[in-house]
């Protein structure tokens, strides 16, 4: 049995991120992240491409607040936490996560519309992030 704890959920959030942004940095199409976007929207007065450093750091803030509840939430799901269960709830999360980016934020509230490639892409990155996010919480490193 593993414990998990909010810091194994901060510290995975964190290292899921890094590991997801990798990902994007390296596969993605050098296009503002939705964060940016978000930024632009709602804080600044210029594009996207303005805002990319506030962007990411929105993203990394969403990252690791979004390790911490998933943290927090399961060993109340399944009681005794193994590796295997945190991976595979961690990957069913992130589709979750992927989801409500795709549609609630990037579509109604950005009036955006992937296309199919980038949510394919954006589907990979919030799958590589559970992955990462499951073994790390699951594997008890903090």
């Amino acid at each position: 049995m593993v414990t998990v704890t909010f810091a194994s959920g901060l510290a995975g959030g964190l290292v899921a991120t890094i590991a997801m942004t990798v990902f994007m940095l390296a596969l993605g199409d050098d296009s503002p992240p939705p964060t940016a976007a978000l930024w632009a929207k709602f804080v600044g007065d210029e594009g996207p491409e303005s805002y990319v450093p506030q962007g990411m750091l929105l993203h990394v803030l969403y990252g690791v607040g979004a390790g911490v509840a998933f943290a927090l939430a399961l060993p109340l799901a399944v009681g005794e936490v193994t590796l295997v269960n945190a991976v595979g709830l961690a990957v069913a999360y992130a589709a979750v996560l992927t989801v409500v980016g795709a549609v609630v934020w990037m579509k109604g509230v950005l009036g955006m519309d992937p296309g199919r490639a980038t949510a394919m892409q954006f589907g990979f990155f919030h799958l590589v992030y559970g992955l990462v996010l499951g073994g790390f919480v699951g594997a008890g490193l903090v």
